[in-house]
């Protein structure tokens, strides 16, 4: 497998102040790459970068390269909406549409134009997202009367329904009961043969159980990226051992 990106140089200013700093690495397709670091490292700025979220925010200004399929995707001719339908995002608390379980995953690709069978992609999203067995029988139900869990996984089958190609996930967890959140780590491990998945989490162990790979962040600066299981047994920098083994975060 080859990579999904390649970032290089990148920089990112909110206003006259600097968040990311010249950030170089690369993220493997097909499979799962965590972002780790305390708050307020800039793991967040990253994941946004990727699909170019930034540029709903005023005042962001973002320098350097992410290059997507080997493609700069802040080169001018590049179509931002096609970047966000390429690669979906779930975001840190369940945000679904105040419309039907079922419209919530229709409603991209009805906006997209789509020609298929929309309730066979439908039934398809939610069950690749394990939710069709508890919703089936109540499709046209609003989606706000779902838990919390559900609801993270609705979100999920929403952004798997525009069929992208990456999916980036900013602590999918972080709002969730351990029993939903074990339901989400199998799913990423399930989903990742399919979708290369950037996943920010402040959750070493689920950093540990789901990350093939692992990238370190610190005040802004990428401090370590390697293959999960050695950077956690066997770090090569002194600030990511320190912050692996709890001396601050």
């Amino acid at each position: 497998m080859g990579n999904a990106f390649e970032i290089r140089n990148l920089n990112v200013y909110y206003g006259q102040h600097q968040v990311l700093y010249d950030v170089n690495m690369n993220i493997r397709e097909r499979a799962v790459t965590a972002i780790i670091g305390p708050s307020g490292c800039g793991k967040s700025t990253l994941l946004r970068c990727l699909n170019r979220m930034h540029d709903l925010q005023p005042g962001v200004r973002v320098t350097g390269e992410v290059r997507f399929k080997g493609r700069n995707i802040y080169d001018d001719d590049v179509d931002p909406m096609e970047i966000r339908y390429r690669i979906g995002m779930v975001f840190q608390k369940p945000n679904p549409f105040p419309k039907s379980i079922f419209e919530n995953v229709a409603f991209g690709p009805r906006i997209n134009g789509y020609r298929g069978n929309l309730n066979e992609l439908v039934e398809r999203c939610l069950r690749q997202a394990a939710l069709w067995d508890e919703v089936k029988d109540r499709l046209h139900a609003s989606a706000l009367s779902l838990s919390g869990g559900q609801q993270q996984r609705l979100c999920l089958a929403r952004a798997l329904a525009v069929e992208p190609e990456v999916i980036l996930m900013d602590e999918p967890a972080s709002a969730l009961d351990p029993i939903s959140t074990a339901k989400l780590e199998d799913l990423i491990l399930e989903l990742k043969s399919r979708y290369t998945i950037v996943l920010v989490t402040h959750n070493m162990q689920q950093a540990g159980r789901v990350a093939d790979e692992t990238a370190f962040f610190l005040n802004g600066r990428l401090i370590e990226m390697g293959p999960t299981r050695e950077m956690f047994a066997n770090p090569r920098e002194k600030k990511t051992e320190e912050y692996l083994t709890g001396r601050f975060g």
